[in-house]
């Protein structure tokens, strides 16, 4: 069957439900989801005063909150949450692997090693410095793995997990040696949402969106690569260029979503292991349902981060990761070893 044939017959899902049916859906449920949570905080502000809140301002105290704090923090979760989830969907795809995610590139060691080099060498004093040396960080690191690993997904894999140990080995021994560097990477590394919506956000927030696309665009492409490479020859890929560009898309999507949060683990994971069944085998179905899975996940996540404890937040990371793991281990027995 050739990927357009598999991307019509994958029109519906496995038990006959038509797939744009449930993406319309999905973001029915993550407007819903999203509206809740600029609503939940230390300050619970009803679903109506914040749709009203956000078309018609009026400077009440709610009113404010909702625009200047919480609506800018749930964009983040949205952004986030959508780059994640369609850079595991695509390095799954890419490195024929289920068990890999965004972090297999060494995207989010290079990000914590520039940090922890940035802070000692007086760089990363401020949010807008932290940012830039974990973008700087994770490309970098992306683009040594791409090039020593290019040839084969298995080398690919096996370069990211080297570059990861080494890189995350000297930056620990360089933080226990700084006391003071320590301090600026534990403020980065919680994986949190709180407060990052007040750093510079419009080149990040931009560079998601323009990645985003072009996934979808490139979707189909991947389409034909995952029947293997001779046959992605035979069907007139150029399975050099896709793959060229789809490190690209992996790298700015995982790098900026880790610049900007922290790291955040098991979104990038478990969002396309959700997705699969329902895109049945449709590489393009598979990006669009995990761009809309990946921001629910990380707005559930963040509105538990809220409400867990009484007299504080916790971060988001940890409550994706209580998250994903349980679901995890739900989907390999609800759909057997297939799944992964």
């Amino acid at each position: 069957m050739t990927a357009a044939g598999r991307t019509t017959g994958a029109a519906t899902t496995q038990r006959g439900v038509p797939q744009a049916g449930l993406l319309i859906g999905g973001f029915v449920l993550l407007a819903a989801i999203a509206v809740v949570s600029v609503g939940v905080g230390a300050r619970s502000i009803s679903p109506v005063d914040v749709v009203r809140a956000l078309l018609d301002h009026q400077g009440t105290d709610d009113h404010v909150i909702v625009r200047d704090v919480r609506a800018p923090r749930a964009l983040l979760a949205v952004a986030v949450g959508a780059a994640l989830a369609v850079a595991g969907a695509l390095i799954q795809t890419l490195a024929r692997n289920p068990l890999a995610e965004p972090g297999v590139l060494g995207v989010t060691a290079g990000a914590g090693f520039a940090i922890t080099l940035g802070s000692g060498l007086g760089f990363a004093a401020g949010q807008a410095g932290q940012l830039g040396c974990a973008v700087l960080g994770s490309v970098l690191a992306a683009l040594l793995v791409a090039t020593v690993g290019r040839r084969s997904p298995l080398r690919l894999v096996l370069t990211g997990v080297a570059l990861t140990a080494v890189l995350t080995g000297v930056a620990l021994g360089m933080r226990l040696m700084l006391p003071d560097v320590f301090d600026v990477y534990r403020f980065w590394s919680v994986g949190s949402l709180a407060a990052r919506e007040q750093a510079p956000l419009v080149w990040p927030l931009t560079a998601i969106v323009v990645c985003l696309v072009g996934a979808l665009a490139l979707s189909r492409a991947l389409n034909a690569l995952t029947m293997g490479e001779s046959v992605a020859h035979t069907l007139g890929a150029e399975v050099n260029r896709v793959r060229a560009i789809t490190l690209v898309l992996i790298t700015v999507l995982s790098g900026a979503a880790t610049a900007v949060a922290g790291p955040i683990l098991f979104v990038g994971l478990i969002v396309p292991h959700l997705v699969r069944r329902i895109a049945a085998g449709s590489v393009p179905w598979l990006v669009l349902h995990s761009m809309v899975l990946g921001p629910i996940l990380l707005l559930v996540a963040d509105i538990g981060s809220r409400v867990l404890l009484p007299t504080g937040e916790v971060p988001v990371a940890v409550v994706t990761a209580f998250l994903g793991g349980p679901m995890l281990i739900w989907a390999v027995r609800r759909f057997g070893e297939g799944s992964l």
